[in-house]
């Protein structure tokens, strides 16, 4: 689906700001250091700023609750983590026994004594503690003050742990009235009155998972524009109230991949919000989000443009922009030509950015080309400058409002402002930087400035307060080094242009994305379907093969022709095996890199043969690049060379590694291009031949996949594709006694005739290396956050159409909080879409065939009949299977995998644990296993109890990454050894030992040599 067509007669192309959103850090940051903003003021500000820090240093001697909490005990210490993880769970814990095991987990973890005496506020020293525990100052003795943790366990266990939850919601409290104005939208507005304090208010709370969210925080919203605005008594949106507004709040599909209904659903209600804060004259700032929402977010911005209903005469709109992006000074650039074709000035909040961390996990995790922020602090600074440079030349257009805690930026923003004589504002969050803007209006008067205050509950608070702890409390923050005495004024306001043009590359210890495995290997590309150019590049290979239609088929491999592939591989494979693992690592190398350049006609052939999404496609391409790469790598290192071993004087040991000869690979159909290529490349590393045969369903894909061996230089006699039916065509190549092993990724059932035939020939035992599917579990506890656990469970469950092996089968979770987490489910699943594998936009696609069809569907009948459907979702005509959300009687109601869109729940309540996990290990599936908690003894005590090949704790399951996660699991759900593993090729491989009596020839000249 296209997104919603602009209003304007000549729309701006915001897709065009993409084109920078990976550019090459080098190059980025050369244009950086070539804008220059200072200039000549560079050595002024830099002394404004050393003396700024004098300045607020003398103004905070006492400085707040969580200034000081971020100076002894920030993140980066476990005694931070341990805090903050503790006060985080409880508040949303609702059984005592599971509250009881987090104190004792988490106070029981730290090393208290460190930060002992080092600093002067109460709530960071054992004192405080003792208040909250007993409700009066306990002053610890000596001991006590060398092992804390110890105090408190002690004083926990003499008053119990009721009253450790008391004090833990009195820590909550003091470190919420430092960074949260207020519970409610009126008790943050009387704060504000009685504090000074112009302030954009931030109404705390996760992003939308379902549309009853959505109206949760639409509703929230428009109650807090109004006590807004009737508290602004008409100042205006300079100098009264505002309100900031998190879009993905506004509807669980903030996508890109979702813009017409972003435009459809998100828009209407973003209209009625922006539409309030108009009648009222305030400031509404559209904050900024993850990287891959920025253009979405301008292309709304640009609609509200255009509103007739929005009066020109209302200045208020404005939004948000990350200077860390490197797309930022680009993103002022074209907001001021629609600040200007639109008539409409903008307001506009300059911030660093707060999903650093997350940005650079998720361009590694996507295989992006480079990050879309910047990898250094001084190069995040400087891109600050050159932005704030950018957002005071474009007034009157934009009105800038610049948001840090930074001397340095402080005082440049300031020059840069007095040279072109324009009027801004300052801003700062809650709670930080009180003394450093003090100093700033003592050395410059006056300036407006706005304080952005979260308003919220204690349960909403956590999740702010750990992410601003996190950009502030790291070593290299600024906020972190003002504090610290020790660190001298003229480092802590340092010029960032100095720094870079120092260093100017990228972080050293930061590697670009498709890098990080070096130097093994590097990563497979990914495309990144945020970026319109990228989502057309797909669709346009889909739509080139629909107009050429599908290859046709190959015919099934005939007994003379199963013969023949035998003979030639058996000729070809001692060969291969000779030339060594280097020579057999180039060869699939390079077929990794032919992967990669045939994405598009590979992710078009999986969308129109196997009913993948694009997403799904893509991924499988990456993978299969991975396994020839990763499988290269094992080659090159351990079949190469023998291995010496150790032994007495006089003679030479070693092992060496070979090919056995002919493998047959059987791969499945619901990954026919990344197990079936990743199966030959097994094989073919280990210096073997392989006849391959794909599944019934999904020959073509295989077809090519073989075909791109061959052209990538791999001699056709070493891989031959054997299609056909697994009766006929796959009994004839296990039966064949020149098959010397066998690699299969199927059913449990078909592994098991295949084990059986195996066995029965009169020819050499073969290895028979399988990997099959599992009742896969994901067990919940009340620790665990339900924004997290709807998401991947979603993603568990339907991703592929719940056509993975890996897949979410069963979620099992606490009597306490199943009716919330279920209502949640079910929203979250009213927001999936189901169509068109070949639509960016889709989320489910078809079932492969009529056969799986028929099964799912009496198997949703059998629920009907014997469970309670919590929610079942219409679904289109054809192979569409509606997805499924269930909940079931007991543990044994699953005794075999359900391969499809169906998650079935099972409640547990208090003891009852222990009984559901040995039910569903007594099954003797061990494939995937997840666990949701924030108890680490949770989770060992559910991976003790039920044996997995692949455990994910806090995430999703599925999905393992070639090298990073094996795949494979035991029992009923395969062999080993992993896939994709360090021990992957060791059965694919003889072992053949050869020792040399070198003492033989007259002595041993290593030993006359000593």
């Amino acid at each position: 689906m296209p997104d919603a067509a602009p209003t304007l007669a000549k729309p701006l192309d915001w897709d065009a700001l993409d084109a920078g959103k990976y550019e090459d850090e080098a190059a980025a940051v050369a244009r950086l250091i070539a804008d220059e903003p200072l200039k000549a003021d560079a050595e002024p500000v830099r002394l404004d700023a050393v003396a700024l820090v004098g300045d607020a240093r003398r103004l905070a001697r006492r400085q707040g609750v969580v200034e000081s909490f971020l100076q002894q005990f920030g993140l980066s210490t476990p005694e931070g983590l341990a805090l903050m993880c503790l006060a985080e769970a409880l508040l949303r814990t609702p059984d005592e026994a599971t509250r009881d095991a987090l104190i004792a987990e988490k106070i029981g973890s730290a090393d208290w004594a460190s930060h002992v005496g080092r600093s002067d506020s109460l709530f960071v020293n054992a004192g405080t503690w003792g208040l909250m525990l007993t409700g009066h100052l306990v002053e610890p003795d000596d001991d006590a003050k060398q092992d804390i943790g110890g105090f408190l366990r002690r004083l926990a266990g003499r008053l119990g742990e009721p009253v450790i939850r008391r004090a833990v919601a009195t820590a909550i409290g003091v470190m919420g009235d430092q960074f949260v104005l207020g519970r409610t939208i009126e008790a943050a507005l009387k704060r504000a009155a009685r504090e000074g304090f112009v302030c954009s208010f931030d109404m705390l709370g996760e992003g939308a998972r379902t549309l009853a969210d959505a109206e949760r925080y639409e509703a929230a919203y428009l109650a807090a524009i109004a006590a807004v605005g009737h508290a602004a008594g008409g100042m205006g949106p300079e100098d009264g109230h505002g309100i900031s507004v998190k879009l993905s709040a506004l509807h669980p599909r903030y996508e890109a991949t979702q813009g017409a209904r972003v435009f459809a659903e998100l828009y209407p209600r973003l209209l009625r919000i922006v539409g309030a804060a108009a009648e009222h004259d305030i400031n509404l700032t559209l904050d900024a989000e993850e990287a891959d929402r920025l253009v979405i977010s301008l292309k709304l911005l640009e609609r509200l443009t255009e509103e007739p209903t929005l009066t020109p005469e209302w200045r208020g709109l404005g939004l948000a922009i990350q200077a860390y992006q490197k797309r930022g000074p680009a993103v002022i650039d074209q907001v001021a030509e629609l600040a200007r074709r639109s008539g409409r000035r903008l307001m506009v909040r300059l911030v660093k950015g707060a999903y650093w961390d997350a940005e650079i996990k998720r361009a590694q995790v996507g295989g992006r080309p480079d990050y879309p922020v910047y990898t250094t602090k001084a190069a995040t600074d400087l891109s600050y400058l050159v932005s704030a440079d950018r957002l005071l030349a474009a007034a009157p257009a934009l009105y800038g409002q610049f948001a840090t805690h930074n001397a340095h930026t402080l005082a440049a923003v300031h020059a840069l402002a007095e040279r072109r004589g324009v009027r801004c504002e300052r801003q700062r969050l809650h709670g930080m930087g009180e003394a450093l803007h003090a100093a700033a209006a003592a050395r410059w008067g006056q300036v407006p400035l706005r304080v952005y205050a979260p308003v919220g509950g204690h349960e909403d608070l956590l999740p702010y307060l750990v992410r601003r702890l996190l950009e502030n409390g790291a070593n290299t923050s600024f906020v972190h080094a003002l504090l610290d005495e020790d660190v001298p004024p003229e480092v802590v306001a340092g010029d960032p242009l100095a720094a870079v043009r120092a260093l100017p590359g990228p972080h050293p210890k930061i590697p670009k994305p498709r890098d990080i495995l070096l130097p093994e290997r590097r990563g497979a590309a990914g495309v990144d379907l945020s970026i319109a150019a990228e989502r057309a590049g797909l669709t346009r290979a889909v739509a080139a093969l629909d107009a050429a239609g599908l290859p046709a088929p190959p015919a099934d491999a005939t007994a003379a022709q199963i013969d023949a592939a035998f003979a030639a591989a058996r000729k070809a494979q001692p060969a291969w095996d000779a030339a060594g693992g280097l020579a057999r690592g180039r060869t699939l190398r390079a077929v990794a890199d032919a992967l990669e350049a045939a994405l598009p006609r590979f992710v078009a052939l999986l969308t129109r043969e196997a009913g993948k999404t694009l997403a799904d496609g893509v991924g499988e391409v990456r993978e299969a690049a991975d396994f020839c790469r990763y499988y290269a790598s094992i080659a090159e290192r351990d079949f190469d060379a023998p291995h010496p071993l150790p032994g007495p004087v006089g003679e030479h040991n070693s092992l060496e590694l070979h090919g056995r000869g002919v493998f047959v690979a059987i791969s499945p159909w619901n990954f026919p291009l990344s197990i079936f290529s990743g199966q030959i490349a097994a094989a073919l590393a280990a210096g073997n031949a392989v006849l391959a045969k794909p599944a019934e369903q999904t020959p073509r894909v295989a077809a090519e996949a073989v075909k791109l061996f061959h052209a990538a230089g791999l001699d056709p006699r070493l891989l031959a594709l054997t299609p056909g039916d697994g009766e006929r065509v796959g009994q004839a190549l296990i039966a064949r006694p020149a098959c010397d092993g066998v690699a299969f990724t199927g059913g449990t059932d078909t592994a098991f005739a295949i084990n059986r035939r195996l066995a029965a020939r009169d020819a050499p035992i073969v290895p028979f290396i399988a990997e099959t599917g599992g009742l896969n579990a994901m067990f919940i506890d009340t620790t665990a956050l339900r924004e997290q656990v709807i998401d991947d469970a979603i993603l568990s469950a339907f991703g592929s159409a719940g056509q993975r092996c890996s897949g979410l089968r069963l979620l099992i979770v606490p009597d306490e909080t199943a009716d919330e987490l279920l209502e949640g489910l079910a929203g979250a699943m009213d927001a999936l879409v189901l169509g068109d594998p070949a639509d960016p936009a889709t989320d489910v696609g078809p079932v492969i065939d009529a056969a799986a069809k028929s099964a799912l569907e009496a198997h949703a009948a059998r629920l009907t009949r014997e469970a309670r459907v919590v929610r079942r979702l219409d679904a289109p005509r054809g192979l569409y299977v509606p997805p499924i959300l269930a909940e079931i009687p007991g543990a044994g109601f699953l005794t075999r995998e359900v391969f499809g869109p169906i998650l079935h729940v099972l409640r547990y309540r208090p003891g009852e644990l222990e009984k559901v996990a040995e039910t569903l290990a007594a099954t003797r599936y061990g494939l995937t296993l997840g666990v949701h908690s924030r108890l680490e003894s949770f989770a060992d005590e559910i991976r003790r109890l039920v044996p997995a090949g692949n455990c994910y704790v806090n995430r999703s399951i599925i999905g393992a990454v070639v090298g990073v996660q094996p795949f494979g699991g035991e029992g009923l759900s395969g062999t080993g050894p992993k896939a994709g593993g360090p021990w992957a090729l060791t059965r694919f491989a003889v072992e053949r030992s050869v020792t040399v009596n070198t003492a033989a020839q007259g002595g041993d000249p290593a030993l006359f040599d000593l």
